[in-house]
């Protein structure tokens, strides 16, 4: 029913954390897939526990092209209804897929998200709620919480299960980052879909992440800019009728 589509280098100080990713995969209780695509690393490097799984597919790019191509690339290779974007670092929690799927076949929307939780090195968590509130969404609505650029960003993109074809056609922005953000927008612009009151996500808090490598800051202000821009615009053309965009 469902595809996780992950990139990765498969750097060695990620290879352990990739392995945790797919151990919260295995203890899921609906049938998934996972796609990873790896960028521009060799799939001999691919852990034991995922090479040996048949349900994980490789996708061998041959030259980095960084995340939000590999992802886009990997889409090609989605065969299920469901896709679920995430990072090679983090994990699902253990009721993440059924619930959203749940959701998403009863009340036929186009996506189900929820809240994640930073995981820190300790081990403990806290949990963080994204700005958009629980409950129904209208297509469009979701980029009405992001007040601004500088603001926290409306709704997790790695905690949203959707349609494959509104993945399709909202896939990962051409930035080096905050293209996830792009794509989230994308999604809940073009479809109607639900917020749930849960934790579906664990966002590992350490010092080999995106966001804590030199120079990510630079670019931060930009990206966010740009991705806030897309989700306005795309709103402003799918969804005239609604609430005047702001400047």
């Amino acid at each position: 029913m469902i595809t996780v589509v992950i990139a990765s280098r498969l750097r060695e100080e990620r290879l352990d954390y990739l392995n945790a990713m797919h151990a919260s995969l295995t203890r899921q209780s609906v049938p998934w897939e996972a796609v990873i695509a790896l960028d521009g690393a060799s799939p001999d490097r691919l852990p034991a526990p995922l090479a040996h799984d048949p349900r994980v597919r490789t996708l061998a790019l041959p030259r980095p092209v960084g995340a939000a191509c590999a992802r886009n690339l990997a889409l090609a290779h989605v065969r299920t209804p469901y896709v679920n974007w995430a990072d090679d670092d983090d994990e699902f929690t253990d009721d993440a897929m059924s619930l959203r799927l749940a959701t998403l076949q009863s009340s036929q929307v186009g996506w189900c998200a929820g809240w994640s939780q930073d995981w820190y090195p300790d081990g403990s968590t806290t949990l963080w709620r994204c700005p958009t509130p629980p409950g129904r969404h209208e297509a469009g609505a979701v980029w009405t919480y992001w007040k601004s650029p500088a603001d926290t960003i409306p709704i997790g993109p790695t905690t949203i299960l959707a349609r494959t074809d509104l993945v399709r056609a909202a896939p990962m922005g051409g930035l080096v980052q905050g293209e996830d953000f792009c794509s989230a927008l994308g999604v809940t612009t073009l479809a109607p879909g639900f917020l749930l009151p849960v934790p579906v996500y664990r966002y590992r808090k350490w010092g080999g992440q995106m966001t804590a490598q030199g120079g990510f800051d630079e670019l931060e202000s930009a990206a966010r800019h740009h991705a806030w821009q897309y989700g306005r615009n795309l709103r402003a053309v799918l969804h005239p009728g609604g609430e005047p965009a702001r400047s």
